[in-house]
């Protein structure tokens, strides 16, 4: 028996869900049962019927699932795998920002740990984050971690006033307007398809701004044939495997999450195996985390 019947042998006996994000290797996204970017794999892993839930990501998402589902157990591949921009947020700027302005609305990227969204009043995803904030009362708005999510949902949302953060992806700002350029200049019939996590100068020049499903969602309506793709690179496997063909290419430097590489096949197997690697929240933190999470899940899901 090779390690991916195994894997689904273990997953049938005691009733497991494997969730993979875009982002984790090929293989392992061939071998889940849902594969999907943040905002998709947290309404799964709150409408899953599964006794565990095995989840391929970064600490935040799996900690998110934890708090949705917190009479199941959650595994992670590795529990190392993080993500830096989920801890660019003080708790003390917020309480500032809150003081400073009484009708302030703190929403906070599902890209953060528990604890930041403890003090926060909804979460948003990159693909939800434009809806929800226009969908809020408040004006004024402090958006966290991310500066250059927040910003792209500010240009969209003109009549708030938003507030940024200075927190980033080390990734997704990494991508390179050089490279981009080079590689339109090769292809110009290319269209560029961008992640609003991106810089600011790479958003400049995208045909198309959107989350990892956005992305995927617009290379499959549209009728262009090659695509230049600036976000991380294990989108490459949807892509490639739904739309045969067409063409994508990345910048020369591919962008690339070391920490989402981090989930193997073999540390899948394992968890499955052993059960370890689960992943707790204390209560207090997780009732106050479920907040701002059930919050964006009711907004996201309303027209």
């Amino acid at each position: 028996m090779d390690i991916k019947e195994r894997i689904n042998e273990l997953k049938a006996r005691k009733n497991a869900v494997i969730l993979a994000h875009y982002y984790t290797p090929f293989e392992v996204q061939a071998v889940a049962d849902y594969v999907g970017d943040s905002f998709y794999l947290a309404r799964i892993a709150k409408s899953s019927s599964a006794d565990i839930i095995v989840f391929c990501g970064v600490k935040f998402i799996v900690e998110s699932a934890k708090i949705l589902n917190p009479d199941k157990k959650v595994l992670m591949p590795d529990v190392t795998a993080d993500c830096p921009m989920a801890h660019m947020a003080d708790l003390k700027k917020i309480k500032e920002m809150r003081e400073k302005y009484p009708d302030l609305a703190v929403v906070c990227y599902i890209n953060s740990t528990a604890e930041l969204k403890c003090h926060s009043d909804v979460c948003v995803t990159s693909s939800n984050a434009v809806k929800i904030v226009k969908s809020l009362p408040n004006k004024n708005i402090f958006f966290i971690p991310d500066k250059n999510l927040g910003r792209f949902v500010a240009e969209q949302v003109p009549e708030k006033n938003v507030l940024l953060n200075d927190g980033f992806c080390p990734v997704h700002a990494a991508v390179s307007k050089n490279e981009v350029l080079d590689a339109k200049k090769k292809y110009p019939d290319a269209k560029v398809l961008s992640h609003p996590e991106c810089e600011k100068e790479i958003l400049d020049i995208s045909d198309f701004i959107g989350s990892t499903s956005d992305i995927i969602s617009f290379a499959s309506n549209s009728e262009a044939e090659r695509f230049i793709i600036c976000t991380e690179d294990g989108i490459e496997f949807e892509l490639g495997t739904s739309m045969k063909d067409k063409s994508f290419l990345f910048p020369a430097t591919r962008p690339c999450c070391k920490d989402m590489k981090l989930n193997t096949l073999e540390k899948l197997l394992y968890v499955l195996e052993t059960e370890e690697n689960e992943i707790t929240v204390d209560d207090e933190i997780r009732e106050r985390a479920l907040l701002p999470l059930e919050k964006m899940l009711e907004l996201g899901r309303s027209k």
